[in-house]
């Protein structure tokens, strides 16, 4: 592979790393199956263009944050007012935040940046690192202020609410609101994932959310695989390793001649792969063969 490649493999891992930042709280710290992401995704992305159009591109990763943890917060509020269950209640936010993606865009399923000022514009002629290093300080800083976060009282809380909830209503703590306070931080980090994507690959798509849960997940799960510690701040930096390595895996993929339309289907055959391996169903059949054979 050339340089160039991998040091598009590396950017594109560090920036799904800061989705997967995100789902890691809601799927790991939270117990919680948020298809949201796919919706406040595009919605990063959305955000961002039209921040970007207007010259304000670091303010638009900002805004994007905040309006992606609104949308989490509208999920947390169906799945805690209204009682609807997590899966069908990030089904339906993502639903909706279709349209109003849409919306945001002007009605224009897809907004092209090429000629516009982004956050990474003035820093290809400074060195050919320039991106990566950026990218990877806004991981890096992300994963201190989440190992932080995650130690305060307020975080322990969270990651109690997560364990057992029944215990933490018991010590009079409220877990709808930290419900709401998960996803909410879920996803605006989620939605700045997009607005990042949408900056360095300098194009909004209203479909560019399809399949990010997967990505996700996939991150989570294999890089939990290779880093298997409790503590938060290897936890948050297996995962990190492994967007990079799942981006690395297609990339890879690609270069041997695999259609890019099966990248999907790839992803898909990594995550299932990683969950039998960590949940130990590979290992049992390879020990009932085993005892098959003697």
């Amino acid at each position: 592979m050339s340089q160039t490649v991998v040091l598009g493999t590396l950017e594109l891992g560090g920036i799904f790393a800061v989705l997967s930042l995100g789902l890691y709280i809601s799927y790991k710290v939270l117990n919680i199956p948020d298809l949201t992401v796919d919706g406040s995704f595009t919605l990063g992305t959305a955000v961002s263009a039209m921040f970007t159009i207007n010259s304000m591109p670091y303010l638009g990763i900002l805004t994007s944050f905040i309006i992606g943890a609104i949308a989490g917060t509208i999920t947390g509020l169906l799945v805690t007012r209204l009682k609807i269950m997590p899966l069908l209640s990030g089904i339906l936010t993502m639903t909706g935040l279709y349209s109003i993606n849409l919306a945001i865009m002007d009605d224009t399923p897809t907004i092209s940046l090429f000629d516009q000022g982004t956050i990474f514009s003035d820093l290809g002629n400074i060195t050919l690192y320039a991106k990566l290093i950026v990218i990877y300080i806004i991981v890096i800083l992300l994963v201190i202020l989440l190992n932080l976060f995650l130690r305060t009282q307020l975080g322990l809380s969270l990651r109690a609410c997560g364990d057992n909830e029944d215990m933490v209503r018991a010590s009079s703590i409220d877990t709808d609101k930290m419900k709401i306070l998960g996803l909410a931080l879920a996803n605006g980090l989620v939605a700045m994932s997009g607005a990042i994507f949408a900056q360095h690959q300098s194009f909004a798509d209203v479909n560019s959310g399809i399949g990010m849960m997967v990505i996700g997940l996939a991150s989570i799960i294999v890089g939990m695989t290779f880093i298997k510690k409790e503590k938060i701040i290897f936890q948050l930096v297996a995962v990190v390793f492994g967007a990079v390595f799942y981006r690395g895996v297609l990339t890879f993929a690609l270069q041997l001649g695999l259609p890019s339309g099966y990248l999907k289907l790839l992803s898909a055959l990594l995550v299932v792969i990683a969950i039998a391996s960590t949940n130990g169903a590979l290992k049992n059949k390879k020990r009932r063969r085993n005892h098959v054979r003697t």
